[in-house]
């Protein structure tokens, strides 16, 4: 039976990390030999019927998006239905977001891409920009993330320039959701959400070191997610 995943996020086609998600889903929907598609959905465009035709969402890099409380609805749903959801660079962002909002009760978290001066920043601005940098990181034992990669450590690249607030961490942990990379400096950079099929988010795009050859792990885990997922 044909699957499909929603691509959130505002595509534009000269935007590498956008490029790189299109061929990294080509990369991996070959080794599985799977019957998938996925298409662009503008975030201004998320309604409630797109989980009829969609049983897997990607929330993509490029933010700001166009309507930040539609993708944290679909991030929501996801959530709390047990459908994949994988977020990248801007995607890790807005699932923490929905996360404190939803989960944790800080209705007031925010993001500073869209309001630098509020008074809950669980996203700030990095204050040393990671775009066009690659960074070893280091994975939870027994984490989904660690059993995707078959390790405990990756080499990975970056395109972003915010990242969860230091001010937050602690209470981020609060909840289940649980940190499960990290980097050298030991900074968040990989989040997961247990029991649930699929859900992670990191900060890092893997899509870009997607190759024909050696498709990305986590795309081919969340592609295989939403493969096994209920209709």
């Amino acid at each position: 039976m044909s699957k499909s995943v929603a691509l959130l996020g505002e595509y534009t086609p000269t935007f590498p990390p956008h490029a790189s998600t299109n061929a990294a889903i080509e990369h991996s929907r070959k080794v599985l030999g799977a019957d998938l598609s996925a298409d662009w959905v503008s975030t201004a465009d998320v309604e409630p019927k797109l989980f009829e035709r969609y049983s897997g969402i990607w929330v993509a890099p490029g933010s700001p998006y166009k309507n930040i409380e539609k993708t944290l609805w679909a991030i929501r749903y996801a959530r709390e239905n047990n459908i994949p959801c994988f977020g990248t660079c801007g995607g890790f962002q807005h699932i923490v977001i929905e996360y404190a909002r939803n989960v944790l009760g800080f209705k007031d978290a925010q993001h500073a891409e869209y309001d630098p001066y509020a008074s809950k920043l669980f996203i700030s601005q990095l204050a040393c920009s990671l775009a066009g940098r690659e960074m070893q990181l280091s994975f939870v034992p027994g984490s989904q993330v660690a059993t995707v990669y078959g390790g405990l450590s990756a080499t990975e690249h970056y395109y972003c320039n915010f990242g969860v607030n230091p001010d937050c961490i602690l209470e981020l942990k609060q909840g289940p959701l649980s940190i499960s990379g990290s980097d050298i400096e030991g900074e968040v950079r990989v989040i997961e959400y247990p029991g649930h099929p699929f859900f992670i988010g990191t900060l890092f795009v893997p899509q870009t070191r997607s190759t024909p050859e050696v498709p990305h792990p986590l795309v081919t885990a969340f592609l295989g997610a939403v493969v096994g997922s209920a209709a």
